[in-house]
């Protein structure tokens, strides 16, 4: 009878303090996978969304032009009668809201060019002319 209590005494309640650290840095490890794989899936939401807002933008434009007869000198116009149109017939509101900034919270960039034009977004590092820049 005394063996068994020896051996009940003996058994430890309980974890120690290393077994706690092992498990906590396996946590730590599984979940900067995930954030890694979430982040890869927004950085490519994000350019979808610009990419298609682009379109958007691009359509509305090529119809302005063509109702109107030139392009706009900025994206606004789209939304907003600008002040060198005074004849209200001739200015169609393409876009029943304003102009929304790219997913990085930048403008987008618009450069009329006589009958054509350079629309993009400069992308996630928000400079213009780099490798990250999306076009419609």
């Amino acid at each position: 009878m005394k063996r068994r209590m020896n051996i009940r005494k003996s058994i430890r309640r309980g974890f120690t303090l290393l077994e706690l650290l092992l498990v906590l840095i396996i946590l730590v490890v599984i979940a900067g996978f995930g954030i890694r794989a979430v982040q890869g899936t927004l950085d490519g939401a994000k350019k979808k969304q610009a990419k298609i807002t682009l379109g958007i933008l691009s359509t509305s434009l090529k119809e302005y032009q063509l109702e109107v007869g030139n392009l706009p000198s900025a994206l606004e116009a789209l939304h907003t009668q600008p002040a060198d149109i005074t004849d209200a017939s001739l200015w169609v509101m393409k876009l029943d809201k304003e102009i929304p900034k790219d997913p990085w919270d930048k403008p987008y960039d618009y450069k009329p060019n006589g009958t054509s034009f350079v629309l993009l977004s400069v992308g996630p590092d928000g400079q213009s002319g780099t490798a990250d820049d999306i076009t419609p």
